[in-house]
């Protein structure tokens, strides 16, 4: 099949892009610079919220997977990073909408992004499954309108699902990228009280749910990825401590982290108990559903 992939040189597309290379799929990476073809890839340029040739590629592709956006946690937030997190994914995330419903072949499905950010920043212990209100602070209004962006597309008859990934786990880029360098100097461990859930999912499974729900006429709208057993902050560094045989027992106090990191701290102080519920439903096999396993596996070298 062909597959169109915003974001597709990102720490997510990177690994999509790979694993669709390797099944034989013809993929094109729409990315800010045109760049060589590659087997069946190839890169188109585009500028993300503008109009332009990239929009041809629409027309008789199968699979249209909208990633691209600025970083949530690489800066520190500011009124202008949050509407830059915001116009990065919204405005682009529109005209690829508007470009599939106005072509004459049009995709059998379009997976643009989402975050289990849209539950809002939490530190309740309740189980948040697809069908839970989204919250009220500037991430979950930012994962809203990000969600709504491809109504044109969903009002022209194309299936719409929106992966709500959770935590990625890699060693190439995320969150755990982050933290093992004060594990490995031995003073590692979490992040404010420890008590806030986290969502974690490993970069694999979101490769493997974003092609399985591409594939699964029964997945519709919005769809959490995050793996089926989410763990508190503290036992997430128990098990990375355990895993590199390195002590957890060093907090990074919440101060610190908003004298760092300003607002965006609290998406570090909080969490989502987010659950698969409709990955399960539909049968999806995760490949790492337990947490100790995942790592072990990852951090084996």
């Amino acid at each position: 099949m062909k597959w169109v992939v915003s974001g597709g040189t990102g720490f997510i597309g990177t690994a999509l892009v790979r694993s669709l290379e390797g099944a034989g799929h013809e993929v094109v990476v729409l990315s800010r610079r045109a760049g060589r073809s590659e087997g069946r890839t190839r890169q188109v340029a585009w500028t993300p919220g503008e109009p332009g040739p990239w929009m041809s590629e629409l027309d008789g592709a199968d699979v249209v997977v909208h990633l691209a956006g600025a970083g949530v946690m690489d800066k520190r937030w500011s009124a202008e990073r949050l509407e830059e997190i915001r116009r990065t994914r919204v405005e682009p995330g529109r005209l690829i909408a508007e470009a599939i419903a106005g072509a004459s072949h049009r995709p059998r499905v379009l997976v643009s992004g989402s975050a289990v950010g849209i539950y809002g920043m939490r530190m309740d212990d309740a189980e948040l499954a697809e069908e839970t209100a989204a919250g009220s602070d500037v991430l979950a209004k930012i994962c809203v309108e990000w969600e709504q962006c491809a109504d044109s597309a969903r009002a022209a008859g194309v299936r719409v699902v929106h992966p709500r990934t959770g935590i990625v786990i890699g060693t190439e880029g995320g969150a755990l990228a982050k933290m093992l360098p004060a594990f490995k100097a031995f003073v590692g461990g979490p992040l404010g009280s420890g008590r806030q859930w986290v969502p974690w999912v490993r970069r694999d499974d979101v490769v493997g749910a974003i092609t399985f729900a591409a594939d699964s006429d029964r997945i519709v709208g919005p769809f959490n990825v995050t793996a089926p057993s989410p763990v508190r902050m503290r036992e997430l560094a128990e098990v990375i401590g355990r895993v590199l045989r390195r002590p957890s027992l060093m907090p990074v106090p919440a101060a610190a982290l908003r004298l760092m990191l300003g607002g965006g701290a609290e998406a570090l102080l909080t969490g989502q108990r987010a659950i698969p519920a409709k990955l399960l439903e539909a049968g999806y096999p995760f490949r790492f559903p337990a947490l100790e396993d995942a790592l072990r596996d990852l951090l084996r070298t």
